[in-house]
């Protein structure tokens, strides 16, 4: 992108904005939805799985960072594989990035059927996905500030809700109400913590590391960022250790509150759990939160 092209950009977005939207773009449907699957193949494992993959994100973000830093482009990595590498690998970086986001998108418009369908069962998902579709495409035609807030908000109440979420499971546990189920020791009671040894973690990889997808959202951004000398260092340095916070220990609490072998498939794990223990008002809430997630 020339000069006079980056120029034309809003340069309407914050380190706060930023940040959230890095931070709500890696916490979506892969951690409330994508995770029935990772469990089923690796199990309680699946801990270590999240914790390899954030220090793999880690190191891309801080290379990506650096240029990013250096040269605030809003063709991101694509620009720099075009400028660095060749103009063969900045086309296919580039039109693979679209291709999977056309199809992470698709995944997320019928992962908010599956939502919808939670409360009412009786609407189809494709009606569930045109509505949100027009909705969210709606957001993005507007003023950047404004999708920046929108992302900013829906960012939050996710992250409340996560730290809400480990705050009231971690209540259950300590004060013995979840049930007799509910016990530390299903991290490892059921077949071990490997209960389908690595292969089954290795198996799991792929799932888990498309959770992380969206942390390089920020380097996207940065071409609208305001002061990206100073926001983009502080994204790249904050994002993945919260990541890995609310990753990890919202898993624990889920492993901890429910034998990892008996969560369904087909819905969210975390709606499931809650629901199963009694907890119906706290399994709505916390099916809102994951639609809010999904529209994020």
């Amino acid at each position: 992108m020339s000069k006079h092209e980056q120029g034309n950009l809003k340069h309407g977005l914050s380190n706060r904005h930023i940040q959230l939207i890095a931070l709500g773009g890696a916490i979506g449907t892969g951690l409330f939805l994508g995770i029935s699957q990772s469990i089923k193949l690796a199990g309680p494992s699946v801990i270590l799985g999240y914790a390899i993959a954030g220090f793999i994100a880690f190191l891309m973000m801080r290379q990506l960072g650096e240029m990013v830093v250096q040269e605030p482009v809003s063709g991101s990595f694509s620009h720099f594989a075009y400028k660095y590498w060749g103009s063969f690998a900045g086309f296919m970086s580039g039109w693979n990035y679209w291709v999977l986001n056309v199809l992470v998108c698709m995944a997320e418009l019928s992962a908010i059927g599956l939502y919808i369908q939670y409360w009412w069962p009786e609407i189809p998902t494709w009606i569930s996905a045109l509505v949100f579709f027009v909705l969210i495409n709606g957001i993005n035609l507007l003023h950047v500030k404004f999708f920046g807030e929108m992302e900013f908000w829906f960012s939050i109440v996710k992250i409340l809700a996560i730290l809400a979420m480990i705050g009231f499971g971690s209540y259950l546990l300590a004060t013995g109400t979840a049930g007799p189920q509910a016990s530390i020791s299903n991290l490892w009671a059921l077949g071990g913590f490997f209960p389908f040894g690595v292969e089954g973690l290795v198996m799991a990889m792929a799932v888990i590391i498309f959770a992380f997808g969206g942390i390089e959202l920020f380097g996207i951004t940065a071409a609208e960022a305001r002061d990206p000398d100073k926001t983009l260092p502080k994204a790249v340095n904050q994002i993945i250790y919260r990541i890995l916070i609310f990753y990890i220990a919202t898993l624990f609490i889920l492993f901890a509150l429910f034998p990892w072998n008996q969560m369904a498939e087909g819905g969210s794990p975390f709606v499931m759990v809650f629901a199963s223990l009694d907890s119906h008002g706290v399994a709505t809430l916390l099916n809102f939160v994951i639609l809010t997630a999904a529209v994020s």
